[in-house]
């Protein structure tokens, strides 16, 4: 399966093999030893480098319920008559999906996918980029892509990657992708990445956008064991990016719940709900670089960034 797709995770991996992640956890950890896998970011990829980019239909079964509910918490942070900028993507189709109900929204995008979300959505302006077609993930890229975006401002942006690091922020595999992303946070005024925790940590070959210009994280929580992806989020909200953890499943708050606080907010016109979810602590204690962390066990609302704007 790592030949095949460059990367896999656990939880598929114990799925497929129908055993539990603590056991595939234990082969992987064999088979790193062998030099046949590396081990990262809850999951195992080819050994010596980067991530390398998968396939769309490995990209799009790949965790599936986190991609869901990042997809739900960011359509409420979109407000009625806004303009964005959606990227190309498996989450950011999701969340194409759910922007159908927001009345005079005008979303600017280089995803075929996300276009095809919003078709027949009536109360949606759909604006494409030009471009070229790149198969791979059904996105317009190139100068033609860039040069349709100059000009443009539109209040956020909403990107998804291969990859995001603290150090070096959200990145990609494709460069010409990565052009193209790099443009469409040139438009907006705040930059919001979708990012499931399989993706913290995860390093590749193409910075998009830089931590520093990150304004919000709409991610999941990641399980306790992944030190890594735990690490990174403590870092980024060390470096003043706000980050959102989305209830997976029945976990955290109801959905029905999420639904009401969005038409509150959608009522009020302020800004969008906080909610308490528990972030995973390290092992050992709480590290020094998030300051005023809870001791474990406690729930904290979304992390606020430390730096002004």
């Amino acid at each position: 399966m790592v030949r095949a797709n460059g990367a896999v995770s656990l939880r598929e991996l114990a799925r497929v093999v129908q055993t539990s992640e603590v056991t595939v956890r234990r082969d992987v950890r064999a088979l790193e030893a062998e030099g046949l896998v590396d081990r990262r970011h809850g999951g195992a990829v080819l050994p010596g480098g980067f991530t390398r980019e998968s396939g769309f239909p490995q990209r799009a079964m790949a965790a599936t319920a986190e991609k869901t509910a990042i997809a739900e918490y960011a359509a409420g942070l979109v407000r009625e008559g806004e303009a964005i900028v959606v990227g190309a993507g498996t989450t950011t189709q999701e969340l194409a999906r759910r922007l159908a109900r927001v009345p005079g929204l005008t979303v600017v995008t280089n995803s075929l996918l996300v276009a095809q979300a919003l078709a027949h959505a009536n109360r949606v302006e759909v604006v494409m980029t030009g471009g070229t077609l790149r198969g791979s993930n059904y996105a317009l890229v190139g100068s033609g892509a860039e040069q349709s975006l100059l000009g443009l401002r539109v209040s956020r942006a909403f990107l998804s990657g291969s990859g995001l690091t603290a150090d070096r922020g959200l990145s990609t595999s494709n460069m010409l992708a990565a052009s193209v992303d790099r443009a469409l946070v040139r438009a907006a005024a705040e930059v919001v990445v979708l990012a499931d925790h399989s993706k913290l940590g995860a390093e590749t070959a193409f910075q998009t956008v830089p931590t520093d210009l990150i304004t919000q994280l709409v991610t999941d929580q990641p399980p306790p064991e992944n030190d890594r992806a735990v690490t990174e989020l403590e870092a980024l909200a060390d470096q003043g990016v706000r980050i959102s953890m989305a209830t997976v499943g029945t976990q955290g708050a109801k959905p029905g719940a999420e639904r009401a606080d969005r038409g509150e907010r959608a009522d009020r016109g302020g800004d969008p709900p906080r909610r308490d979810v528990p972030l995973p602590g390290p092992r050992g204690g709480v590290p020094p670089g998030l300051p005023g962390a809870p001791p474990l066990g406690q729930r904290i609302s979304d992390l606020a960034p430390s730096r002004r704007r």
